[in-house]
């Protein structure tokens, strides 16, 4: 995933029309039961890793509400896999293809980021 939205989102949406991977969708649509805020689907978020920042940050109007997560890539498909079992993700699964799990499906990701910034879920900074 590399970036996820925290409770401290206001639901503006501004971030969704900027998202080149159409990785965001708003609460509404977010397939997390009970989902209260604009959600990152993580197999699809590609970090924005041509730009200078991921673009939903550089729109935010929050701070602290982009946060860095782990990069989508296979060393860390248990993270995510659990967090799709404990309801905190909701990786997509297709039909003949299984689920696209990092493993199966790894991102791109901001190699500069640390992985103690992703850990601790630090604020995309702009």
């Amino acid at each position: 995933m590399a970036v996820m939205i925290t409770d401290e989102c206001i639901n503006c949406n501004t971030c969704i029309d900027e998202c080149p991977a159409t990785a965001i969708v708003d609460a509404d649509e977010s397939p997390i039961e009970g989902g209260e805020f604009v959600y990152v689907k993580p197999e699809k978020c590609i970090e924005c890793v041509d730009s200078t920042v991921p673009k939903c940050a550089d729109v935010c109007p929050t701070e602290g509400a982009i946060v860095w997560d782990m990069p989508y890539t296979a060393e860390f498909n248990e993270y995510y896999l659990q967090g799709n079992e404990k309801g905190v993700y909701s990786i997509r699964v297709h039909s003949k293809k299984g689920i696209f799990s990092p493993e199966n499906r790894p991102q791109s990701f901001r190699e500069s980021i640390s992985l103690e910034d992703r850990e601790t879920h630090q604020p995309v900074s702009v």
